[in-house]
């Protein structure tokens, strides 16, 4: 196998891997098995971009094919960290999705605690933020999400 991998590549030698690996920097990396406290708040991330989309009356564009493995012109990335992205320097992962021209936002959300960095496209460079309350606006398309949305009700 090559050191480095083209993504059409990558996708082609991924689908015959009996794990998952995800392409860092044109390498595959093997990642770990999904743990519940991913999984729960992977599904509670998209719900709330589902919902700031249905609220704010976004319009998406086309429908993505069902087979297909990347959106067209994403606007807004999310990563949600597990024990094998932990560690992985997101420093590559940020300077590669910012080079995608339709990308403006890239979330990276914390499994261990409530906590969401934010790097968003603001002209010519990225401001980043981190956030653990309140709201963080994704403009555009236009939404706004809690970021308690993403993590359970506390227990006392």
């Amino acid at each position: 196998m090559p050191q480095r991998l083209s993504r059409e590549e990558f996708h082609r030698w991924a689908e015959g891997q009996p794990v998952r690996y995800e392409r860092v920097n044109g390498e595959p990396v093997a990642m770990s098995p999904k743990r519940i406290q991913h999984v729960r708040v992977k599904a509670r991330v998209w719900a709330a971009l589902d919902r700031g989309v249905a609220t704010a009356g976004v319009d998406c564009g086309p429908a993505a094919s069902p087979d297909a493995i990347a959106a067209a012109n994403p606007v807004i990335v999310v990563e949600v960290l597990s024990p094998s992205t932990q560690s992985i320097v997101t420093g590559d992962k940020l300077a590669g999705y910012f080079r995608v021209a339709s990308v403006q936002h890239y979330l990276i959300v914390s499994t261990r605690r409530r906590e969401v960095i934010h790097h968003r496209r603001q002209g010519e460079i990225i401001v980043s933020k981190v956030t653990n309350v309140g709201s963080i606006g994704l403009d555009p398309p236009g939404i706004t999400i809690d970021v308690a949305e993403f993590y359970p009700p506390s227990r006392s």
